[in-house]
């Protein structure tokens, strides 16, 4: 089980390695930018004549590509991926069909890479795991030993593209394996290690987001947090609500073929990323400058409702990506714009508003997940940002137990509820 750990987790290294680079060369191929979140809605340098006018054709060229790829080869690598993968966990004793690899990796890279408002952590665990999937069938494991090689393949996907070698286990043990067992824990480790050594060697050991070192100014401060992890858990509450809403919409809506609406939806996409071109791609340029104070509060509240939108449009019409990176997203708006208010109002007691902006990514993603542990870990390697890791912890509980209040399921069980399976019941319950 040791060596297969060590073999996928080099495989999901190179996995996110490969899965990077063919999200950069598509965006480059569709916008002619490394980010067009960050151009402005500038034109195409192969297309100047149509301004930003060509924000319409990307999304539904792509999809005219990954659309009848997706409908043909491996139906469940539509969507955000990652319940698929704790649906193989909980119901199909770890077997994940090995083309999943390889469609999922094209159908992202070119979602994103053509405007598609979503994350890569989706894409990359379900590479990782659909990896470690298969090799554990062909070493003829028990389902024992192939789920945990399933969670391994998640670990380091998640490990490797974040440059997060402690979150990917973490995740692993959280949402997919959904237990803190010692076997299945080393084995994750062990293949976050190698993969997160694969993608140093690549990508270097900075941290993933580039930020200014923050400080809080005072203890009254943690009232503040209480409120910023209430009021940022209920938005990745709102946020689940909304994708699943436009996902129904867009299923009651479209008549014609399967393979077909991807392309056909991207003009309803292309539209929204012409009236706020920030949202294209996974936004991280947009995310750092929120955060860094450059955007008014008015604005950063347009680019929460823009994104919840643009993702949960994505998703409805067939796209392929994650809602990991969107629930940083829309935490970092909802923060900084709770920091910019309570600044204004009592600015010799509150630290810049780029500090409740960073809790608040975390405060998002376990309002959207309840998954806490993993918030925490993340959001630490994500940004190096060690002195705030009390108020980190403050919000995230509260966000967490805020979500725990308003939903009964979190943003990826939802998916599998349903269709009927609850994963807190015991598996023979569950087929009984």
């Amino acid at each position: 089980l040791l060596v297969l750990s060590v073999a996928i987790g080099a495989g999901a290294g190179l996995g996110a390695v490969a899965f990077r680079w063919l999200i950069t060369a598509f965006t480059r191929l569709f916008s002619g930018h490394t980010d067009y979140a960050a151009a402005g809605g500038q034109a195409h340098p192969w297309l100047p004549a149509l301004g930003p006018w060509f924000l319409l054709i990307t999304p539904v060229l792509a999809g005219l590509v990954y659309g009848p790829l997706v409908h043909r080869f491996a139906p469940e690598a539509r969507g955000h991926g990652v319940p698929e993968v704790m649906y193989a966990v909980a119901e199909r004793g770890g077997r994940i069909p090995a083309q999943v690899t390889v469609v999922k990796a094209l159908a992202s890279a070119m979602t994103i890479g053509s405007g598609g408002s979503v994350g890569r952590e989706g894409p990359i665990v379900q590479i990782g795991s659909a990896l470690g999937s298969t090799l554990g069938r062909l070493a003829r494991l028990p389902e024992s030993r192939l789920r945990v090689l399933v969670a391994c393949g998640a670990a380091g996907g998640i490990a490797a593209t974040f440059n997060a070698p402690l979150a990917g286990p973490f995740f692993a043990m959280e949402l997919i394996l959904r237990d803190f067992a010692a076997e299945s824990f080393g084995a994750v480790v062990l293949s976050s290690v190698t993969a997160s050594v694969v993608g140093r060697a690549v990508f270097g050991n900075a941290a993933f987001l580039s930020l200014p070192p923050f400080t809080l100014r005072n203890p009254v401060e943690y009232l503040l947090f209480v409120a910023l992890g209430i009021l940022v858990g209920a938005s990745g509450v709102l946020f689940t609500r909304v994708l699943y809403l436009v996902e129904d919409a867009c299923d009651w809506l479209w008549r014609g073929p399967e393979w077909l609406r991807p392309a056909a939806g991207g003009l309803l996409l292309g539209g929204l990323l012409l009236l706020l071109p920030e949202m294209y791609g996974v936004g991280y340029p947009v995310l750092q400058n929120a955060v860094q104070g450059r955007y008014v509060l008015g604005f950063l509240l347009i680019l929460l409702a823009g994104k919840i939108l643009a993702t949960s449009l994505t998703i409805g019409i067939g796209g392929s990506g994650g809602v990991f990176a969107p629930s940083l997203f829309i935490g970092a708006m909802g923060g900084t714009a709770f920091g910019i208010a309570v600044h204004t109002a009592l600015p010799a007691v509150t630290a810049f508003p780029g500090v409740y902006g960073l809790i608040g990514m975390g405060a998002a993603f376990a309002g959207a997940a309840r998954a806490p542990i993993t918030a925490v870990v993340i959001l630490f390697e994500l940004t190096g940002q060690y002195t705030i890791i009390l108020p980190m912890l403050t919000a995230i509980v509260v966000a967490t137990l805020t979500g725990k209040t308003l939903s009964h399921d979190t943003i990826y069980t939802l998916k599998l509820t349903r269709r009927g399976i609850d994963l807190t019941q015991h598996p023979q319950a569950r087929r009984a």
